[in-house]
């Protein structure tokens, strides 16, 4: 095991910064609709315009440029709502050059991964860290092919990230592509277009600590009443002095609503963002706001009380509740979910799932939840997995991104903290360890509840290998090696023990002589026998 990486320390992952909740706007008139939509058309133009200009400057953006794009915007809208466009089209822009350079990375690997592989021998084999040879003539022929197409995208990725050029589509590419697919997506091109339309609008304020009620552009008081403040060219629509427009519907957040309200009693800052779900044909109000930042738990304070190991599958939780010395306790649970259907399905079932196992830790009484590490950006892509199909659509339909994000933010609310672990060999070694030991005739142990104990041990600092089980009956080996924990320090202490070779069965060394001289037989017989009865010598072991 000597080729084994050096495995990443444990750590407590930090809790969430920000805090959002979402309610209904019924019963709205057919006033309150058109004013919705002319509001959310109108700045949704104005934050598209804003974006080309930001993509135009591309790197020679500066605070010049950026308060010239703001000036533009307060002349057709206000302060406030060019202030709300212009950093939403930074965040944009920003978010597109991230995806750029992941994109260059994932190229990148995969380039690398062909030219190895075509510099091989044609069947040539592979080794355990490294893939052999292509299988035949035509498959190389192919794979160089491939390998052209990705230098060129390699080529041109690097060529516009140089540059300071990206692409952006305010509504979303996949939405876009749609349009081509429309038969496929069960969408008419009247629905295609309400949609699309729907996602372009701009209908969202930042909040301002110090105005009244957190938010002057959108503004929510504490009995439900929500404003806007419209923009100029639509001052006209107003219903209410200094150019406001007040809605019909009223909010009342059910979820963290004596937070909201005692934020916005304080006038401390809320965004907020209305927009439409086209499917349901409902409005909704999102609130949104910042929290203090809290200092994360130390380690030791994490382990105290024991953790809950979670291994995370494309279609379970596996969990296993340990004790701070490392041991199992009681029976492995499982917490099923279906990642298939639409995103608002998938999400509901990662919710659910996560609910009833922070519910669960709780009853158990740990203090932490361990949870491995899990990020497949650049490790998904065909050129690493080669025929593995299957594979690739498993691991690319884990959302580890959302389930990270939702799992810290919950736990948080549950006083529990989330602790995050290497993943690596966790299921090889957790089965290799714990799944046969811990197996009875009224427990069944997989594969994946023996790996959420080696995540749990592994998070308390425990190796993943088990405590030294006792002798067999006669205190030989000949019932099986046993296993023995090595110290942390100790090299290849995951590895297996190797046979025993010094002997052979039943304490005969390999020169056939005896350590010991068999000794007389105590046995008493009623007939007198000429053949002397002895009893073979044991090797004690201790």
């Amino acid at each position: 095991m000597g080729g084994v990486r050096e495995l990443a320390a444990p750590f407590v992952a930090p809790g969430p910064c920000g805090v959002a909740v979402r309610d209904r706007l019924k019963h709205l008139t057919p006033q309150d609709e058109r004013v919705l939509r002319a509001v959310g058309e109108h700045q949704g133009r104005l934050a598209s315009r804003d974006l080309r200009v930001r993509c135009a400057d591309g790197l020679e953006h500066g605070a010049e440029t950026w308060a010239s794009r703001k000036r533009d915007l307060t002349a057709r809208s206000s302060s406030r709502i060019a202030g709300a466009i212009t950093r939403a089209t930074h965040d944009q822009w920003a978010l597109a050059r991230r995806c750029q350079a992941a994109h260059i990375q994932t190229l990148e690997s995969g380039i690398r991964t062909l030219r190895h592989r075509l510099s091989l021998p044609v069947g040539a084999p592979g080794t355990k860290r490294a893939p052999g040879g292509y299988r035949s003539r035509s498959e190389w022929f192919h794979k160089s092919r491939r390998l052209a197409a990705l230098e060129a995208r390699h080529t041109a990725a690097v060529r516009d990230r140089q540059a300071g050029r990206v692409r952006v589509v305010r509504g979303g590419k996949r939405l876009l592509n749609t349009r081509h697919h429309l038969t496929q997506a069960h969408l008419t091109e009247e629905q295609w277009r309400k949609r699309w339309e729907a996602e372009r609008w701009f209908i969202s304020a930042d909040g301002e600590s110090g105005k009244r009620f957190g938010n002057e552009t959108i503004r929510v008081i504490p009995d439900g009443e929500v404003s806007i403040k419209l923009p100029a060219p639509l001052a006209h629509l107003a219903n209410a002095p200094h150019g406001r427009y007040i809605l019909t519907s009223t909010v009342a957040f059910a979820h963290r609503g004596v937070e909201w309200a005692d934020r916005i009693a304080a006038n401390r800052a809320v965004a907020y963002r209305i927009h439409l779900d086209t499917e349901r044909n409902r409005w909704y109000l999102t609130a949104s706001w910042q929290r203090t930042a809290v200092r994360t738990v130390p380690l030791a304070t994490a382990r105290a009380r024991g953790m809950v190991g979670v291994d995370t599958n494309a279609d379970h939780f596996a969990a296993y509740h340990l004790d701070p010395h490392g041991n199992p306790v009681g029976d492995p649970h499982r917490f099923d979910y279906d990642l298939t259907g639409t995103a608002t399905h998938r999400d509901a079932q990662i919710r659910h799932a996560l609910t009833r196992l922070l519910h669960w830790a709780r009853q158990t009484g740990a203090s932490a939840i361990a949870i491995e590490d899990l990020d497949f950006t650049a490790e998904k892509t065909r050129e690493k997995h080669g025929r593995r199909k299957r594979f690739r659509q498993l691991i690319s339909g884990i959302p580890t991104g959302k389930l990270r994000a939702r799992l810290v933010s919950m736990a948080a609310e549950h006083g529990l903290s989330i602790v995050a672990v290497d993943p690596a060999h966790t299921s090889v070694w957790g089965a290799q360890h714990w799944q046969k030991p811990l197996a009875t005739p009224h427990r069944r142990m997989s594969r994946h509840d023996a790996a959420g104990i080696a995540i749990g041990r592994r998070a308390l600092g425990h190796p993943v290998r088990r405590r030294t089980a006792p002798p067999p009956h006669d205190r030989s080996d000949r019932a099986g090696h046993r296993t023995v924990q090595a110290p942390p320090g100790a090299r290849g202490r995951e590895g297996t023990r190797p046979p025993a070779t010094d002997h052979t069965p039943r304490g005969v060394p390999p020169n056939g002589t005896r350590k010991r001289q068999p000794s007389a037989s105590k046995t008493v017989r009623d007939a007198p026998s000429t053949h002397q009865w002895v009893q073979d010598s044991l090797m004690h072991t201790g």
